[in-house]
């Protein structure tokens, strides 16, 4: 009896180490094939996408109230009509 505990023992301390070595390597393969999968992401990665261009500076509000005096001014010598001076007030107001 002895001698068949000790092949079992030795059979289970076999088996154990070549789990272990068996899952250090595939833990390892793994690791490589993630890096190698990386890098590739990387190499074949779309270039960043560049910012769009700036909006331009909404003007001031002393510039419409100068351009909306203009208007007032060409309204009460009778050069625009009460429409036109309507539809210029709502583009200068609306931009």
């Amino acid at each position: 009896m002895p001698g068949l505990l000790r092949g079992v023992a030795r059979t289970a301390v076999v088996a154990g180490t070549a789990t272990a070595v068996s899952n250090r390597v595939s833990r390892r393969q793994a690791g490589r094939w993630a890096q190698q999968e990386s890098a590739q992401q990387e190499r074949y990665a779309p270039p960043p996408a560049e910012a769009p261009p700036a909006a331009p500076p909404a003007p001031d509000m002393s510039s419409k109230i100068e351009q909306l005096k203009e208007l007032g001014e060409l309204k009460e010598q009778g050069i625009l009509t009460e429409e036109e001076f309507a539809a210029q007030k709502s583009r200068i107001l609306g931009s």
